[in-house]
């Protein structure tokens, strides 16, 4: 582990307000089929390192249901979907059960809805959404309550604030399926399909405002952002796309992850060959600005953003290298502290306040 740790930007007594739970940083190692446990040490600005959690296949996304109880991870290489309990002292985890999909089924994206009784996923190589019903104490239950068919590319899920849509962004066809959710049976409702935000931009994942009826798509094909309008009768509406790359960039490139700031005021997306996250800063009615990009590690697949707003996290899948950033809550800025060298690939990372 190497790198700086640079000046901060806030004075302790607000840090203290701000983090009164402690920050655990989960890191999906792919290769070595692996999670990697750090805690975060807020004041010290560094990552401690908790454990090295053995997991059956190749972990690629992660998600916790809305207690932080539980976790759940795609294993992309068997075509399975495992759940952990969390220990809320520690950070650590413990295996519950592995659940299998169907034969050419994977899971790009795994979630769970609003009340934490259903996990959702998205297929990417079989085009399809599926639902599964969680037992009470966090494991998942067989078979699925429901699999519909979209389209290949089937790339993220994203529940709405109020628990009563599900967004799936396609990169293909480049579009949004939407579909209305029952929390009370898991089903799904196809609702139609909103438009990427350009010709083929492909829309591959998807976040939402903390605060106000905005979405945020990363286009995959278009290298760039799109913020959409949420009708809550005709769902989401493009309201502008920008490109997340500088004039100058040739090269090639694809986005990959997007996170919003916690307080709502910016914006992110990552950069796959400039690699980079490139920032936008959010006006009052959705409207973007770019703010410029920050280098991180190689092919930086997934990344992350405290719950706090203090830092982010980068991950390399192309370097094997996690970034350690303090962000600036007021400009957007991002600040490498340090780099921590941590696995062969880095298939996604996830900040979670206990």
């Amino acid at each position: 582990m190497a790198g700086m740790v640079l000046a901060g930007f806030c004075d302790p007594t607000s840090i203290l307000a701000q983090e009164k739970s402690p920050i655990f940083v989960y890191v999906s190692k792919a290769p070595e089929q692996q999670i990697q446990v750090f805690r975060l040490d807020s004041q010290a600005k560094k990552l401690k390192a908790i454990e090295t959690f053995a997991v059956e296949g190749g972990p690629g996304s992660l998600g916790v249901d809305p207690h932080k109880k539980h976790m759940y991870a795609s294993l992309r290489n068997i075509s399975k979907i495992g759940s952990y309990r969390i220990d809320r002292a520690t950070g650590a985890l413990t295996r519950l059960n592995e659940v299998s999909l169907p034969e050419g089924e994977n899971a790009a994206f795994v979630a769970t809805d609003r009340s934490g009784k259903w996990l959702l996923s998205a297929s990417y190589a079989a085009g399809k959404v599926v639902v599964h019903k969680l037992n009470d104490d966090g494991s998942i239950a067989s078979p699925a309550v429901q699999t519909v068919v979209t389209a290949r590319t089937a790339h993220c899920i994203a529940v709405s604030r109020d628990n009563s849509k599900v967004y799936v962004p396609h990169v293909a066809p480049n579009a949004v399926y939407q579909f209305r959710f029952d929390a009370t049976t898991g089903m799904l409702t196809e609702m139609g399909l909103a438009p990427g935000g350009a010709e083929k931009s492909g829309p591959r994942h998807l976040a939402f405002h903390p605060t106000k009826d905005l979405a945020f798509t990363s286009d995959e094909s278009g290298s760039s952002v799109t913020a959409y309008q949420i009708d809550p009768k005709g769902g989401l509406k493009p309201l502008q796309t920008l490109s997340t790359l500088p004039a100058d960039f040739t090269s090639t490139n694809s986005t990959a992850e997007v996170k919003v700031h916690p307080n709502g005021k910016f914006v992110w997306i990552s950069n796959r060959g400039h690699d980079s996250l490139a920032g936008f800063s959010i006006g009052d009615q959705g409207e973007l600005t770019a703010i410029g990009q920050t280098p991180t590690e190689k092919t930086p697949r997934s990344f992350d953003i405290a719950p706090s707003g203090r830092f982010a996290f980068g991950a390399g899948e192309g370097s094997g290298k996690l970034a350690f950033f303090e962000c600036a809550p007021e400009t957007g800025k991002l600040t490498r502290l340090e780099t921590y060298d941590i696995g062969q690939s880095l298939t996604w990372v996830m900040a979670v306040e206990l």
